[in-house]
């Protein structure tokens, strides 16, 4: 293994189950990210759509994201977006990556949702701390996942509405 090797993403995976309809999952994840990202998103502190509020390959958002006290700005573009199954958000200033799976469990009208983050370029610097990056980013995804299952399963109309 060559731990010099910065073209190596880190990667951070989370999965969970929702009790709800994948359609009812995907609006609030999918269709309406723009409106509802920052809502399970709690490190940003600033978001923007550049591209109006419509969700498709290309649309953009400029967040600045407060990281261990720190502002962190970048501007990212739906890369894919896949109705009912898959939504990738990458960086257009910084290299990362964000990928929501939803997959429909019919027998039980559940929807298990996926999402990764994966931190694309490394730079040399920082790969002595690539473990406890990971670390990081796992924790991160796991609590995406879970802020989202929180606010899905709110029974609050507004939840989905705004």
């Amino acid at each position: 293994m060559n731990y010099f090797d910065i073209s190596k993403p880190v990667v951070g995976k989370a999965h969970i189950e929702i009790n709800k309809p994948i359609t009812y999952v995907f609006c609030f994840v999918g269709e309406k990210f723009f409106d509802n990202y920052p809502k399970w998103a709690v490190e940003v502190s600033e978001f923007k759509p550049l591209t109006g509020k419509n969700i498709f390959v290309g649309a953009r958002a400029q967040q600045i994201r407060i990281e261990h006290g720190e502002k962190i700005e970048s501007i990212f573009e739906i890369a894919e977006f896949e109705s009912l199954k898959k939504m990738t958000l990458v960086g257009v200033d910084s290299q990362y990556r964000n990928t929501y799976h939803f997959t429909a469990r019919d027998e039980d009208n559940l929807t298990d949702l996926e999402f990764s983050f994966e931190l694309l370029e490394l730079e040399l610097f920082m790969r002595p701390f690539q473990k406890l990056i990971r670390m990081a980013i796992e924790e991160g995804a796991e609590n995406t996942v879970a802020n989202i299952k929180n606010l899905l399963t709110d029974e609050s109309p507004k939840t989905i509405i705004n």
